[in-house]
């Protein structure tokens, strides 16, 4: 008769079993959802991260700031309004994903570090420098501060993308 008692690698291997067969036996149906689920995520995450700190708490600039001081905080309150809906979208995003045994936690964080980085170098190159709606900060040298943020962007997006291509090996296994 076997003895009861299970070794590490034995209870290891159960529980991914589990976790694989069970908890979230969908989540190669759900693949794309689980991406776009995090992007948005990551998106609303990281405007509020922004908005919060550089905005409100900083006072470094508003959304819009080549008008009133009023526009200025209409604009943020509006760029407010976007990052909180993109983040609660998300959380019912992904619990619809739960909800169907779909989550895939490395494909959703990796749709957050790609949303989070996707958002900043938006925000660093075209809001920043194409469409000059504002600078991350006045009367200073802004080079290193342009650099800071979008190599800071850069490397959110190369992180999500590591942890993307991670997913699609394991969906050809």
């Amino acid at each position: 008769m076997r003895d009861k008692n299970l070794s590490y690698n034995e209870v290891n291997n159960l529980i991914v079993f589990q976790e694989n067969t069970v908890k979230h036996e969908n989540r190669y149906d759900y693949g794309q959802l689980n991406l776009w689920t995090g992007l948005l995520f990551g998106l609303g995450v990281v405007a509020f991260i922004d908005e919060v700190i550089f905005h409100q708490l900083l006072h470094w600039h508003h959304f819009y700031d080549k008008s009133t001081a009023n526009i200025g905080l209409v604009s943020d309150g509006l760029f407010h309004a976007f990052s909180f809906f993109a983040t609660i979208g998300s959380a019912f995003l992904l619990a619809d994903l739960h909800r169907k045994h779909g989550f895939w936690l490395k494909r959703w964080l990796s749709g957050i570090f790609i949303g989070a980085g996707a958002f900043q170098l938006y925000d660093g190159i075209i809001q920043h420098k194409l469409m000059n709606l504002h600078q991350i900060r006045y009367h200073v040298n802004i080079v290193p501060y342009d650099v800071v943020w979008n190599v800071l962007a850069a490397i959110l997006i190369l992180i999500g993308i590591s942890l993307l291509l991670q997913t699609k090996n394991s969906l050809k296994q």
